[in-house]
Formats: structure tokens, C-alpha cells, sequence
């Protein structure tokens, strides 16, 4: 057997799951669901080591884990899959984000009872095509799989178990509208009313869980939640805006659905349920970290999406072209996939949906604006059964158009995400502050208790890479500025593009988009923010001609075994005995587009039941179900304290290893070198950054792709408006371009650098500088210290009447950040304090006898 015992971080409790290892194709699993202390754990092995010597057998350890991503079978048996290393690379409040960096296979049965299968070796190395180490990301005590919005939400129903049915959570209204409620402590008052904590464990979204084959029905039955991971894939990053020593973290989220899940070529459009290709949810998250603690913190977050466009159309590989052609392979007259596809929106987010429509509009052969048709004419149908308040709105912007005849793109979706913000509003637990500004609180639904995100914006172009990123970078400023209003930092949201923190979120938003273009085309952005900005150097046209070909090659020739090692990681082809293999099939069509079903439901509700009813609010966020409650007794207790996981108590730690230290900050990584202003907020005339320095073509690579291939920093590769990608412009604009790069060339030609640029004069940093004082100054200073002295006396008086006498005056009770003890005020302080005051009231008093005399000394001094 196969022994796995797992602990807490404290190691005081444990867990033991055994595996049989003499059945050669079943998983035969064992949780007893019973804990362990420590020395109990010790005589289980004991017991268990002198058994198996008994036996004749052996005990040995194999192999040390962070957890367990699932289990897997192909031909032969099963195998385990093990987390053997990790990263940590966000923190949400006390709550830790981890990236896989390592995973092992380990093979279940005994070689005795191995059944040998000649396609088992194809199929484990197909299998690890997908590079578990390649952006994965889990949480043991986070929910990744839901935005922040839904998990700051108090459920309001158990999930239906094989033991109890499906019931409503009996919470009190008030408690149920709480958006500071947190996932971790929700409270609901007894008949006594006396305040209750429970302790809450929510389902996850499973179209973002990527190891849900993995984690089958049956062994999620049998194993303890404690066993069990849920790992999203896609891209998670985190930087520090340093205000003055107060630090606001900006996280970026996104998470990449598993649903019609694929390759560039091979996935386009959706399916008949409604699942869309390259649909990812990037969560925007601002939070005020000088607090830590979860329920008392300042967060706020803002949730858009990117995703192909709703309908079957495709580009065929065929030809050894650079742009194929794109085909619609049949109508959808009734608008059914593009109904199912924003219902799941409607569910998920509520109202309105934002359509930001990116393809292009004016071409000499109609190829991207078919679609354009396709998806206004689906929306233009869909919403003649929807209220006019919740219908979805669609917004068409050619960006190809735009950067070809030299416009202000940049400045046209400033306006754009201005306006769409402004409508979907953004999440913020906590009230506003009272002296906030009310055009910087955003949103139709914002009560005491905070503000509501209600609705999405969504974003796409053909591929939803380069135009895609380079919008919702647009959107992702927008809301910065937003958020950091709510957070107390701003009092205005305008951020200005070449300052720290914009630098900043637009490093994250390029490392985010690279990421994501490398998982779904194979190859970094070929366009980027720099490119629309008309500040790319013109030496960046070599790198996007290499990514072009790169993204080429990989579309043309590593595709089709991306897609069969995707479809086989997701359960989509399970291999069997006697039965076609996966490399036997022409295409994956069939395990993609599922028969539909009959419906009796009519065409024109195109929505679920309830979903209507709730809007403009998210139905899931209305229906939020739980799988297990615990009423917890203390706060103290080791399953919701997350402070013991944040600052670990029991353990050792090197400053240099804290994690707060190893985050990007903006004054360390963004700001220039010699500068003496360091607010984030400031426009810097040479915006030369710390992290652009020190980067080197021998440096690590930051965020690999799904199958190994390892895409670079934001900073490494920059572009320009080559005509070379099949996204933006046409041939004919190439003379253009280059005049425009040689322009910005030349403005972008670095000052020499002299002694006085590096060590400019106090005049010109501080405004002023010294000088010699004029006489009529030091004759008054001279004045000043003779009547000094007179008031005195000599130096030798003065330190005869001072004595030593060091005394606290007063004792603070050791006390948390959030509650103070007063201290007591003894009764000649309160006297002191009376007389004051009624100085104030009525004057001053008759001076005494004393006071007169050593007035008269004073007046009488020579």
C-alpha cells in the first residue's frame, strides 16, 4: 500500500490516506476521516512499519509533497499526481497564492499486478506535454475559482450530498446583504441574539477548475476536502504602489476556462453550449495592505473577460498562408449558441453586458467584418426579449483603422472605458470615505456597506490577443484610478501614462497578455501597449517579426499535438481498451460539441429561470451554495486563523525570504534612479526604471507557457506597428511606419549625462539655498540669546536646577491595532486640567505670593 499522511503547517494535526496497490486497473482508496495528533500519527507508523517487517515487506518513504492534483488512468493503472514544488506569488490579505513549479507522476499498482499496455508509454508522454509548472496556481485557503465579489459574499443555500437534500441557509437579511461578510467568518444571530461564527466551505466554479477530471466524483466522495486542490490555469502576478511608505498591492487574476479549451486555429468560435475559445477572466484586485487581516482590510476589484466571438465560424491551416481565410461553417438564425453564451454571462455577472468589439470594419475582402456582422445582428435579436434596462450593449471600435490613419487610439479607449465603467461600477467592502468626491464613486448599486459590480465588459478581436490586451489595459487604468479613489489615496481618478504606477499596471497587463498569448498561439504579443502608444523603438520590428514567425510555426506544425495532450489533460478523450486511440482521430469536433439536447423551453428565453428576476444582480451571487458549515467557537481556532499561515509563528524566518520584500515595488523597480519627488503619481520626464537596467538576456524567464515554452518579462520585448500580424494593419501602411519610428526615434534619444544632471544645486531641487545672514539679522539673533540669559540666569544656575528624574508617565495595556485601553488620569493631572479650562471661561487668576516674587527677580535682573 501507499501510505499519505498529511499535517498542518504546525504539524499537530494529521491525516492518513492509504492506496491499494494490488489492484492493476481500479483506484482503490481509503480515508478513515479521522485526525491525528502528533504522537498519535507516530504510533500509526510504528504499528504500520513493524507489520510490514512481520510481513517480510519493507517501509520506506518515497516521496515529500505540498498536495495532490489528482489522479489519472490511461491504459494500464492509475497514476497519482503530486505538487513537489512550489512558488508563492500573490497574497490576498493573509491568504496565500501558489504557482506549481515542479509536479511528479508516481504509478500506483505493485509491478506485480501491472498489466503492460505497448500505447501506455504515448500516452504518459502526451500527458506531460501539459506542463503543470507552466502557470497553475492554487490556494489552500482562497477560492481562485470565484472573483472577489462572490467569495465576500454570504452564502444562501447548502449544496444538494447524498445524505441531506438541497435547503435554504438560514441567514437574516441583514447579515445576507453584509458585503464585508467574509468567506471565512460568516455570522448570523440565534433567537437569543447572541452573534454566531461559521466557518464556510464553497463549491467551486468548475469551468475555471483545470484538475476537475483529475479529482473524479468518486474520489472527491471518499476523500476529506482537506485532500482536495482545485488549480486554475492562466496568469496571476502582484505589485506594490509604494504611497509614502504605504503600501497598496495590485493583483492581477486570470483565469483561463477549461471549457472548449485549445489552440489558436483549432478553437474558434464556440460550441453549442456556449462556451467560447480563448475565453479568459481577468480580475483586477487593489487592496490596502497596511491592514492584513481579511475582514478589516480596504479591497477592491474590478472582473472583465475576453473571449472569441459567439458562433461557429473557423480559419483553415490548409494553406501555407499567414491569414487564412475565415469561413462560417453554418448560420445561426435564432441566435442559440450566442443566447447560451451570454446567459452564462447573465449568471455569473448580471447587468449589462458590454460588448467592446475590436475586429475590423473597412477591408478590400470582407474577412473579419463577417463576424462583426455575426455577433451585432445576435445581439441585435437576443435583445428584443430583454427589459430595456438590462439589454446588452454593443460598442464597435476599429483599432486597425485607428492606428493606420495615426489617431489617438490610447485616447479613444480612455473614452470608451470610461463610459463602460461608469455603468458596471466596481466592488468595494467597505462604505466610502465621507469626504470622497461623488464622481469618483462608480456604480449603479452601492449601499452602506460598500458598492456592487454589476455586469462585464467583454472584450475581443479575432485572435483576443494583441488588440485584446492592449484595451483592457486601457479599462484595467480606467478603474486604477477608481479604486484607488475608494482606497482614500486619490481624490481624482486621472492617471497620467508615464508615471510609476501606470508603468506599473502596464508591465503587469504585458507580462498578463505575453502569458496568455503564448498558452492559446504560441508565441508572445506581437502588438503592445507601446505600439499604440507610438512609443516603441523602432529596433522592436526584429522581435515582431520572430514572434510572428513563431506564432507560424507553432500554429502550423505543434497545434494538433497541443490540442490532443489539452483534450486528454481536461477527460475530454478517455483512453479505452479495444476502442479508436486519440491519435486515430481527423478531429476533436465531437469531443468539443456535445448532442444537443431537446429543449421545451421556447427561443425567445434564451436565459435560465431566476436569472431574469435577479438582474441587474449576479444570479450565482444570489444563490451562492456551500458544501460544509462549522460553527466555530473561537476565533483562535487553527482552521480560519490565517494569521498563523501568513506570519508563521513557528518557524524561522530570513527577512530577505519575506515575500513582502520580493514583490515588485514601485520605487525599487519603476522609479528613476536620481529623482527626489516619489510619489507613484508623478509624470516623469525621463522615465527610465530600475527594472529595465538590470534586466539581461541570461535572466530567467517569468511566466512559461502551457507546453514549456518559456515567454519573457514586459520589459524584453517591446513592439511597434509592424504590418506583420494578422491584427492591425494592411501592407500598404508599411512607409508610414517607418517614417513615424525613425520620429520617434529621434524624441526618444536619451540627454547626455553630466555631473551637474546627476548632482543638480539645492536651488533646483528644494527651491532655495543657503546664504550668509546680513547684519541686521545676527544683531537681532545676538538679542534674542542676551534676553535668553537674563530669563535664566548663568549656564551654571541653569544646570544646577536640572535634575535627572526619568519616570513613564503613563502605561499602555498591550492591545490590538483595531482597540486601545485608555489610560487612567490620576487626580492632580485632572486639577491641573480643571484650572485650564476655567482659565479659558473666567480669566486669569490673583497670582500667588511665590509667582510675584520670582516675576520681581526677573523684572529686577542686571
Amino acid at each position: 500500500k501507499f501510505y499519505l499522511v498529511g499535517s498542518n503547517n504546525t504539524q499537530t494535526r494529521f491525516r492518513v490516506l492509504k492506496i491499494d496497490r494490488t489492484e492493476a486497473k481500479d483506484l482503490e482508496i481509503y480515508d478513515d476521516k479521522v485526525e491525528y495528533t502528533a504522537e498519535e500519527i507516530r504510533n500509526l507508523i510504528c504499528m504500520i512499519e513493524s507489520g510490514n517487517r512481520r510481513a517480510g515487506g519493507g517501509f520506506s518513504k518515497v516521496i515529500s509533497a505540498f498536495g495532490i492534483v489528482g489522479f489519472i488512468k490511461f491504459l494500464e493503472g492509475y497514476y497519482i499526481i503530486l505538487i513537489t514544488k512550489r512558488r508563492r506569488v500573490a497574497l490576498i490579505g493573509h491568504y496565500t497564492i501558489y504557482k506549481i513549479e515542479d509536479t511528479t507522476m508516481v504509478y500506483i499498482p505493485h509491478e506485480s499486478v501491472r498489466v503492460v499496455h505497448s500505447d501506455e508509454s504515448r500516452y504518459v508522454k502526451m500527458f506531460q506535454n501539459i506542463d503543470l509548472a507552466s502557470n497553475f496556481y492554487y490556494s489552500y485557503s482562497y477560492d481562485l475559482t470565484h472573483t472577489l465579489q462572490h467569495n465576500l459574499t454570504n452564502p444562501k443555500r447548502f449544496v444538494a450530498t447524498s445524505e441531506s437534500e438541497e435547503k435554504e441557509f438560514n441567514l437574516s437579511e441583514k447579515s445576507t446583504d453584509n458585503l464585508s461578510s467574509s468567506i471565512i467568518s460568516n455570522s448570523s444571530s440565534s433567537d437569543n441574539g447572541e452573534t454566531q461564527n461559521y466557518g464556510v466551505r464553497t463549491q467551486p466554479h468548475n469551468k475555471f477548475v483545470w484538475n476537475m477530471h483529475l479529482l473524479s466524483d468518486a474520489v472527491k466522495a471518499e476523500l476529506h476536502p482537506d485532500w482536495v486542490l482545485y488549480i486554475i490555469h492562466g496568469f496571476i502576478d502582484q505589485s506594490n504602489i509604494n504611497v509614502f511608505g504605504r503600501s497598496i498591492y495590485v493583483t492581477l487574476i486570470a483565469r483561463r476556462s477549461c471549457r472548449y479549451a485549445g489552440t489558436r486555429f483549432l478553437k474558434r468560435g464556440a460550441n453549442f453550449q456556449g462556451d467560447v475559445a480563448n475565453e479568459v477572466e481577468t480580475e483586477q484586485m487593489v487592496h490596502d495592505c497596511s491592514i492584513s487581516y481579511f475582514n478589516k482590510s480596504h479591497f477592491t476589484s474590478f472582473v472583465q473577460m475576453r473571449g472569441s466571438i459567439p458562433g461557429h465560424w473557423k480559419q483553415e491551416m490548409g494553406k501555407m498562408v499567414a491569414k487564412p481565410a475565415i469561413t462560417i461553417d453554418f448560420y445561426d438564425p435564432f441566435a442559440e449558441t450566442a443566447g447560451a453564451h451570454f446567459n452564462e454571462l447573465l449568471k455569473r455577472y448580471g447587468a449589462p453586458i458590454i460588448i467592446l468589439n475590436l475586429v475590423k470594419q473597412h477591408e478590400r475582402k470582407k474577412q473579419e467584418r463577417l463576424l462583426s456582422d455575426e455577433l451585432s445582428s445576435a445581439i441585435k435579436y437576443l435583445n428584443q426579449f430583454l427589459p430595456v434596462e438590462h439589454q446588452i450593449i454593443y460598442q464597435h471600435f476599429d483599432m486597425a483603422r485607428k492606428t493606420k490613419a495615426n489617431g489617438n487610439v490610447m485616447g479613444h479607449l480612455a473614452e470608451i472605458a470610461k463610459n463602460a465603467v461608469m455603468k458596471v461600477g466596481i466592488f468595494h467592502n467597505k462604505p466610502k470615505f465621507y469626504n470622497q468626491k461623488g464622481n469618483t464613486v462608480v456604480g449603479q448599486y452601492k449601499n452602506d456597506f460598500g458598492s456592487l459590480q454589476t455586469g462585464i465588459i467583454r472584450t475581443n478581436c479575432v485572435d483576443c490577443l494583441d488588440r485584446t490586451n492592449t484595451a483592457q489595459f486601457a479599462i484595467g487604468k480606467c478603474v486604477l484610478g477608481y479604486q484607488l479613489c475608494a482606497l482614500g489615496i486619490l481624490d481624482t481618478p486621472n492617471l497620467e501614462f508615464d508615471t510609476d504606477c501606470v508603468r506599473m499596471l502596464e508591465s503587469l497587463y504585458e507580462d498578463h497578455g505575453d502569458t496568455l498569448a503564448l498558452q492559446y498561439g504560441g508565441s508572445q504579443l506581437v502588438h503592445r501597449i507601446k505600439t499604440y502608444r507610438k512609443t516603441a523603438p523602432w529596433t522592436s520590428q526584429g522581435n515582431d517579426i520572430m514572434q510572428t514567425l513563431s506564432r507560424y510555426y507553432s500554429n502550423t506544425f505543434s497545434d494538433a499535438e497541443k490540442q490532443n495532450a489539452i483534450n486528454l489533460f481536461l477527460g475530454l478523450f478517455q483512453p479505452e481498451e479495444g476502442k479508436p486511440q486519440i491519435w486515430d482521430f481527423t478531429s476533436d469536433y465531437y469531443f468539443h460539441h456535445k448532442p444537443i439536447l431537446f429543449s421545451l423551453k421556447p427561443l425567445t428565453m434564451w436565459w435560465d429561470g431566476g436569472v431574469l428576476k435577479s438582474l441587474p444582480y449576479a444570479y450565482n451571487d444570489l444563490t451562492k451554495a456551500c458544501s460544509e458549515l462549522i460553527q466555530v467557537h473561537s476565533q483562535d481556532a487553527e482552521m480560519i486563523d490565517s494569521f498563523v499561515e501568513y506570519y508563521r509563528p513557528y518557524e524561522l524566518t530570513m527577512l530577505s525570504d519575506v515575500f513582502a520584500l520580493k514583490v515588485p515595488n514601485s520605487i525599487r523597480d519603476f522609479m528613476p534612479n536620481f529623482t527626489t519627488n516619489y510619489s507613484p503619481f508623478t509624470v516623469r520626464v525621463r522615465p527610465v526604471r530600475r527594472r529595465e537596467e538590470g534586466n539581461s538576456k541570461t535572466a530567467p524567464m517569468k511566466n512559461p507557457s502551457l507546453t514549456g515554452q518559456s515567454s519573457t518579462c514586459s520589459s524584453t520585448a517591446s513592439s511597434t506597428s509592424s504590418s506583420s500580424d494578422e491584427e492591425t494593419v494592411d501592407e500598404e501602411e508599411s512607409s508610414n511606419t517607418n517614417d513615424s519610428l525613425a520620429a520617434s526615434s529621434k524624441e526618444s534619444s536619451p540627454e547626455p549625462i553630466t555631473f551637474k544632471s546627476l548632482f543638480p544645486s539645492m536651488k533646483e531641487v528644494y527651491g532655495t539655498e543657503l546664504k550668509r545672514p546680513n547684519p541686521e539679522d545676527i544683531h537681532m539673533y545676538k538679542k534674542y540669546v542676551l534676553i535668553g540669559k537674563k530669563a535664566n540666569g548663568t549656564a551654571k544656575n541653569v544646570f544646577q536646577s536640572i535634575t535627572v528624574n526619568q519616570k513613564m508617565l503613563h502605561e499602555l495595556s498591550t492591545d490590538s491595532v483595531f482597540q486601545v485601553t485608555p489610560p487612567k488620569v490620576s487626580e492632580a493631572s485632572i486639577d491641573i486640567y480643571k484650572k485650564y479650562i476655567e482659565v479659558g471661561k473666567h480669566g486669569g487668576f490673583q497670582p500667588t505670593r511665590s509667582d510675584l516674587l520670582i516675576y520681581e527677580r526677573y523684572a529686577n535682573y542686571k
